[in-house]
């Protein structure tokens, strides 16, 4: 196992698919191991909406996410502190990773100005003015006692073109020293640089080049799944892998659409995280292996199947399509429903995905769950075709 010095995380690699950039690995961490590639369910504020940790650990749920923005805004570093960190205060026994902070410069990009010194906030709780510095950001997360803290991240300008973007690269860089120097438990919490440089592959490879002269235990790509083309999304994951060490883990930031994570896993990268399974199951869409179901939709008022025959969550074991549809014009419980059911998605997703690669048949299981979503070739993204065709699957 490889791990740097004085570090609270072990990487190994267990499989590599010997035809795409591909890997099953372990990490262990001080709350256990995990198992990739895996998909982490974001709960901002300590939690997933209408789901609890009991539940999470029932869907074999191995590490999930906080915010450090939102968590150090509230309920504040103090009070996690008195409560033995994030850990503590959900009463969660697993692991957590939380991010930075940084992207709250772009989803808050209104309420913020970002200076060489750090980020002016206007918070949007009580419009008090507040100042997130990397080091600030490293105080809030040892504060929260997670495992595995990322770096505090200038992703400001992520989307623009050169020169502008010259900016977030460079000062991203700037940043990493300066959380690691700040990060005062290293024994016990990770620190990941986060790899920047928007859509310029010029930048993103001098970033790479100098974040990977740092003895950090892994590394995020960051500064994509912000709304551009697909295209150019899946060029710059693989070559973010291309560089980046073999022994260390790989986190693609934000990405949770079921076709993105089983390509960009083709693509070299290990761990995953997005809003997205919880918040469409908010409005009614429930995950399934050939796209969605859209619950709400009369259609379903009087279909007494299972969200999907095949999936063995709670919610498919005992409620229809029918009730479901029912449940989510008069009861919140639905949501609960349906949030369960396309977590347990997602979790069985890369657990199916992991046991491929471990098995040497990962190929094999693209193309089975390209033509289950997609139907035929036809229909299947351009994007999704050519990033697969780089790593030497040719879809039939």
């Amino acid at each position: 196992m490889a791990a740097p010095k004085g570090s609270a995380l072990l990487h190994r690699v267990l499989a590599e698919c010997p035809v795409t950039k591909a890997r099953a690995c372990e990490l262990r961490l001080p709350h256990g191991a995990v198992h990739t590639p895996v998909f982490m369910p974001v709960g901002t504020q300590g939690t997933m909406k209408g789901v609890t940790v009991d539940q999470l650990r029932g869907l074999g749920c191995e590490i999930c996410l906080g915010n450090t923005y939102h968590l150090g805004m509230r309920p504040g570093p103090e009070l996690m502190k008195k409560v033995n960190g994030l850990h503590g205060f959900m009463n969660w026994d697993r692991n957590l990773l939380t991010d930075s902070g940084g992207f709250q410069m772009v989803s808050l990009v209104e309420l913020s100005q970002v200076t060489e010194e750090g980020v002016h906030f206007k918070s949007p709780y009580d419009g008090k003015e507040i100042l997130l510095t990397p080091e600030k950001s490293i105080e809030i997360q040892n504060a929260l006692g997670n495992p595995a803290p990322s770096l505090y991240q200038d992703l400001s300008l992520r989307s623009l073109p050169s020169p502008l973007t010259l900016l977030s690269p460079h000062r991203s860089v700037r940043w990493l020293d300066r959380c690691l120097a700040a990060n005062s438990n290293p024994a016990r919490q990770n620190l990941f640089a986060i790899i920047q440089g928007g859509l310029d592959a010029e930048l993103r490879q001098k970033c790479l080049r100098e974040m990977t002269k740092r003895d950090v235990p892994g590394f995020a790509i960051g500064g994509l799944s912000g709304g551009e083309e697909k295209d150019h999304f899946w060029r710059m994951v693989t070559l973010s892998t291309d560089h980046l060490p073999r022994e260390k883990p790989r986190y693609l930031m934000g990405v949770g659409y079921a076709t993105d994570l089983v390509v960009c896993v083709a693509l070299g990268c290990d761990m995953f995280d997005c809003v997205f399974p919880t918040r469409t199951a908010r409005f009614g869409s429930a995950l399934v292996p050939w796209g969605s179901l859209q619950l709400k939709n009369k259609q379903f008022a009087k279909d007494f199947q299972p969200i999907d025959k095949d999936c063995a969550c709670p919610t498919c074991q005992r409620y229809s399509r029918a009730y479901l549809h029912a449940l989510f014009k008069s009861d919140t419980a639905a949501l609960h429903h349906i949030t369960i059911h396309n977590i347990a998605y997602q979790l069985n997703l890369m657990r199916c995905v992991r046991d491929s690669v471990l098995q040497c048949r990962f190929p094999q299981f693209i193309e089975d769950f390209m033509r289950t979503m997609y139907g035929s070739r036809d229909k299947y993204p351009k994007w999704a075709i050519d990033a697969l065709e780089s790593v030497n699957i040719t879809l039939l």
